[in-house]
């Protein structure tokens, strides 16, 4: 089953709609994809069997939105040749990190910046290093606290397209402090065009349980890069089971698998090669990601206006330093 959300034109108001070979069947305007996501898949079956009911809408005639207004976004960093690539384009730092074979490592983006297909990305004004990334991410069906991993397959109600645009040049930066990436990241994440039920994508599966599904990311036509969806180290439900580990996940939350290998992203490219080459993003240029059974993700390069600027900060010597932690004894 493959689902959208696209805008009402009648109504200005987002609707979901269940995407077959005829066009686009609307539910019940009381939808929204959280509520039908975390109603249960007899719920959704239901709601379906009256959406093929209704008289489909041309999917070329609307317009389409993100999927879901996500309850949270943890992005993860599943592939080792990404990793390996985009540590030496960052801070210069050679190889993969022991610890990225310990567990799935996260970060949380911002669920407030959602974009969907079609739509431009706003860079921020001060960034050069603009980037995308391929990546695939999994939707959350449902709550749980230290979800099993055994257990974690029945918590995938779905998979969709994610495009994490990096500031490069702005994440290097701050992350020198040892935390982040924060605004080299947070301006923009992409979800679309649809998200595809699990139980569509289930035959895809290899004999270890990894999603094998070809990627490919093109900028103004011309290919990036290409990998396939199975040279995750982590699959889904391991990344759920970590990320619910002494914590939780609602329906409605989205893993990204990270960055897929091979040119799905700029910086990964550029660790390799020792230079910006391909050259980083530029305002216009069109990036199309597409993978193997989910569908096609195409976005416009943009620049936002220039922010206000920070006052200074206040800095203090280590005398002043000393003195205050002697007056606070």
């Amino acid at each position: 089953m493959k689902l959208a959300t696209y805008l009402d034109r009648d109504l200005r108001v987002p609707r979901v709609g269940l995407i077959t070979d005829e066009g686009l069947h609307p539910f019940a305007v009381r939808h929204s994809m959280r509520s039908l996501i975390s109603a249960g898949r007899d719920a959704l079956d239901r709601a379906a069997d009256h959406a093929r009911a209704a008289d489909p809408l041309d999917l070329e005639s609307v317009e389409l939105l993100a999927p879901l207004e996500p309850a949270s976004v943890r992005d993860f960093v599943a592939f080792e040749e990404h990793v390996e690539g985009v540590r030496r384009s960052v801070d210069g730092a050679e190889g993969v990190p022991d610890a990225w074979y310990d567990a799935p490592a996260f970060y949380f983006t911002n669920p407030h910046a959602i974009l969907g297909p079609d739509a431009e990305v706003p860079f921020p004004a001060t960034c050069e290093a603009r980037d995308f990334e391929l990546e695939v991410a999994a939707v959350v069906g449902g709550d749980g606290r230290s979800v099993p991993p055994e257990e974690a397959g029945t918590y995938v109600f779905g998979y969709t397209i994610l495009n994490d645009w990096s500031a490069r040049d702005l994440q290097g930066r701050e992350m020198q402090v040892g935390l982040g990436p924060a605004k080299g990241k947070d301006f923009a994440t992409t979800l679309g065009p649809w998200i595809v039920t699990a139980d569509e994508l289930e035959p895809h599966k290899d004999e270890d349980g990894f999603l094998d599904l070809l990627c490919t990311v093109s900028v103004n036509g011309t290919e990036v890069g290409r990998d396939r969806l199975s040279h995750m180290g982590w699959t889904f439900e391991t990344m759920i089971a970590y990320a619910s580990r002494d914590s939780r996940v609602v329906a409605g939350d989205v893993l990204g698998s990270g960055t897929v290998g091979n040119g799905g992203c700029l910086a990964e490219l550029w660790g390799r090669r020792g230079a910006q080459e391909p050259k980083p993003l530029q305002p216009g240029d069109v990036v199309t990601l597409e993978v193997e059974g989910i569908g096609t993700l195409i976005n416009t390069v943009a620049v936002a206006p220039p922010a206000p600027a920070l006052p200074p900060v206040r800095r203090r010597d280590s005398a002043a330093r000393a003195a205050a932690r002697e007056a606070s004894r």
